[in-house]
């Protein structure tokens, strides 16, 4: 074992010391590890378009350095996966920067690597809050269920619910989505029924489902993970008789731009907690998404579009101020501020995490026709109200 790790400290070292400062001037590579393939493949879909829509805005090419895009698929959630990618990426490829994480446990798995490489990593979506705990050099633009979850707690108990299910996947993110909600919902005077943690792979709800109608709870509050199981979950939600039942529904990302059309009218009045919707009014937004459709026609922003999105920025920032010297980049990204698709963004000097606004949506029909996740309230200026927990 003491060869290995020597073997990879001295490959590292190489890997990031040999070159000269004219070579690394010359082109900076990026690391992107995500899902390209598989039933989570949407992740590395929507990270690698809303990467394209930056380059076509912005060029490949910041403070004299070009910056190239190397992507790894893991398949999904495989830790051992993402921790193989990054090895190769940092060692044979000689990236300065990585990207991407969908998935908490692939995300975690890197952690050791980038902190011994110096290689700052800018998560895209993994929205556990100790992720960022585990490495100093970890970054992240998406959000925390936290973040999204505690707001949606304290804003369910004000508007009306009194007793609620929670019923969310059965992982890292899972939890603190219910752990989060729950606090915020029983401090504002709420009460929840039950805890309901279901399988991550699981895309049956219908069992689920039964126990939440017989729950006694006039409300339930979600998270899955986006894809196939937040489609399942919702369309179970409805066909069960929930919603008839006057039992509201309570999310996050479940009403996901990419699944809400394929919904239907039974998605309509779902209320969710996020800090992304297509149908964000401001004129920034309204660009990000024309270059999208004009780049990739049929494709839909969503949090995993503009969480990649405002990634690239922030690694073209780390660029700027700091080229490939990777503990000066951390320090440069600390405090930076920019207007994002989904509003006013910072970094959080101590957390690393994005400070953001979180909105409470409500689904809609568009005028164009599509379902949208509708802003109606507005919680400013988020943190990730889980870090210190």
């Amino acid at each position: 074992m003491k060869l290995i790790k020597w073997t990879l400290c001295a490959a590292l070292a190489a890997a990031t010391g040999v070159w000269s400062d004219a070579a690394a001037a010359d082109t900076i590579k990026v690391g992107v590890i995500a899902t390209f393939s598989g039933p989570n493949a949407i992740w590395g879909k929507q990270f690698r378009e809303a990467i394209d829509v930056y380059l076509a805005e912005h060029g490949d090419e910041i403070a004299g350095h070009k910056v190239e895009f190397i992507y790894k698929d893991v398949g999904g959630p495989n830790a051992d996966a993402s921790k193989a990618a990054a090895q190769e990426l940092l060692v044979r490829d000689g990236v300065k920067y990585l990207a991407g994480f969908d998935f908490t446990p692939n995300t975690i798995a890197v952690a050791p690597l980038i902190k011994q490489a110096k290689v700052p990593a800018v998560i895209f979506n993994a929205g556990t809050s100790s992720i960022n705990k585990q490495s100093d050099y970890f970054l992240r633009t998406s959000f925390t269920l936290w973040q999204i979850s505690q707001p949606a707690g304290e804003w369910a108990a004000k508007n009306g619910a009194k007793k609620v299910v929670t019923a969310v996947s059965d992982y890292n993110p899972g939890i603190d989505a219910e752990t989060a909600f729950s606090k915020a919902f029983e401090k504002n005077g709420g009460a929840i029924v039950e805890h309901i943690r279901m399988p991550l792979q699981t895309t049956d709800f219908a069992p689920f489902m039964q126990r939440i109608k017989n729950s006694g709870a006039d409300a339930v509050f979600t998270f899955l993970p986006a894809g196939p199981a937040t489609f399942a979950f919702t369309k179970a939600y409805n066909e069960n008789g929930l919603k008839d039942a006057g039992i509201a529904f309570y999310g996050t990302g479940e009403t996901d731009e990419t699944t809400i059309d394929a919904l239907g009218d039974q998605a309509i009045g779902l209320v969710t907690s996020y800090h992304y919707s297509d149908a964000h009014d401001s004129p920034l937004n309204q660009s990000f998404v024309a270059k999208l459709n004009e780049l990739h026609p049929g494709s839909r922003a969503n949090m995993a579009s503009v969480g990649a999105y405002d990634g690239v920025h922030l690694i073209y920032k780390m660029i700027e101020a700091a080229g490939s010297d990777g503990a000066k980049a951390l320090e440069a990204a600390k405090g930076l501020a920019w207007e994002s698709p989904r509003g006013p963004v910072k970094i959080d000097p101590v957390s690393r995490h994005v400070v953001q606004n979180v909105y409470i949506r409500r689904v809609e029909r568009g005028v164009d026709g599509h379902l949208v996740n509708r802003e109606f309230a507005t919680i400013p200026n988020v943190p990730d109200l889980g870090y210190e927990q």
